[in-house]
């Protein structure tokens, strides 16, 4: 018989603690006394479809719904265990973004998207193409473009790239950049991340899509929230010390993805590169949104980047088991196997509601 634990006992506690250990225990191979409750479960060698197959046999176990972020909320069968066995509530614990960005108190004022922009895979240029993509049901992956990686300095010949799946949501061209347009020297241009030349490129269509003038903005009170994650190409500019010159640093240097939108528009709001993984644009968006409301900055630029300039990141997913072995990505669905790396750019322009 199933043992419920929704009564809010002790005994409902030790039965669902015990439930836990048990089947984690199962599903990595490990003697149920080897599993420690107060442990971390991605510490236990639990992996993410490992932790969605349990919350699944969770609920069937508790008999409701828990949701699948519950196992992220409280990532230990302790922290599980307080959080279910009770009275079905679960308050998420303490994360990493909450605990480093103070929350703002007082009303928040609502805040307007003015204007977007965008660089993606599949041919999008902007929001038309990105609608028609949307709407075609079309799929944007494809393979690594020829010359990707020895462009950046991967040697091609290398026998672990045999490993790397070609797949990936890909843009077509990464390097071209008009240097004269935004007034940088061309060496300086040469040595730029090309996350740097996108975001520039991007946010000032972004700026035309709302009808402002870049020009009108400088001096002005403008944040730049940048999300990104992706830092492969200060390594490869960097692994020839011979090669280093003036330009490195501000070429590749994580600040300088949003500290070369605010000095190129001579903007003086903050300027910040967040990064906190996968959610790297979201919390960028978040504290754009806190900085208009707190009366920091009168318009934010709120911008996610990510390039696969490098097959490291690729071969490390490939050989963790995350990535689909058929090359797609199906949300939701009983055939997923996996997900499919991808690169491009999003801008937003934000402003306070009057």
């Amino acid at each position: 018989m199933t043992t419920s634990a929704t009564g809010g006992s002790s005994n409902d506690a030790t039965a669902l603690r015990s439930w836990l250990r048990r089947r984690i225990a199962e599903t990595l191979n490990l003697p149920p006394d080897s599993i420690d409750p107060e442990r971390g479960l991605s510490e236990l060698g639990l992996s993410s479809v490992q932790a969605v197959a349990l919350v699944a046999e969770l609920e069937k176990h508790l008999g409701r719904e828990v949701g699948q972020d519950v196992i992220w909320s409280h990532p230990s069968i302790d922290a599980l265990v307080a959080a279910l066995a009770g009275d079905g509530s679960a308050t998420p614990a303490p994360s990493a973004v909450s605990g480093t960005f103070a929350p703002l108190t007082g009303e928040r004022q609502p805040v307007a998207v003015v204007g977007a922009g965008c660089r993606l895979p599949g041919g999008v240029t902007d929001l038309e193409s990105l609608w028609e993509l949307l709407e075609s049901g079309r799929s944007a992956v494809s393979t690594v473009p020829d010359g990707r990686w020895s462009d950046f300095g991967v040697d091609e010949t290398d026998p672990s790239l045999a490993e790397v799946p070609r797949s990936g949501g890909f843009l077509g061209d990464v390097a071209g950049f008009d240097a004269d347009f935004f007034g940088i020297l061309p060496r300086e241009a040469e040595l730029m991340d090309p996350q740097q030349r996108l975001l520039l490129e991007v946010t000032w269509n972004a700026l035309e899509h709302a009808g402002i003038s870049p020009s009108s903005l400088r001096g002005s009170r403008t944040g730049v929230f940048v999300g990104a994650a992706s830092y492969e190409y200060g390594n490869l500019t960097t692994a020839e010390l011979g090669q280093v010159d003036a330009w490195t640093a501000t070429g590749a240097a994580p600040s300088i993805l949003s500290n070369r939108l605010s000095y190129v528009l001579d903007l003086r709001g903050p300027s910040l590169t967040i990064d906190t993984a996968c959610s790297s644009s979201l919390v960028a968006l978040h504290q754009a949104c806190l900085s208009l409301s707190a009366g920091e900055c009168d318009t934010a630029v709120v911008a996610g980047v990510n390039l696969l300039l490098s097959p490291a990141i690729t071969l490390n997913f490939a050989r963790a088991g995350v990535l689909s072995a058929t090359g797609g990505c199906r949300p939701f669905d009983a055939d997923a196997d996996g997900i499919v790396r991808g690169e491009g750019v999003g801008v937003v322009v934000l402003r306070r509601l009057p």
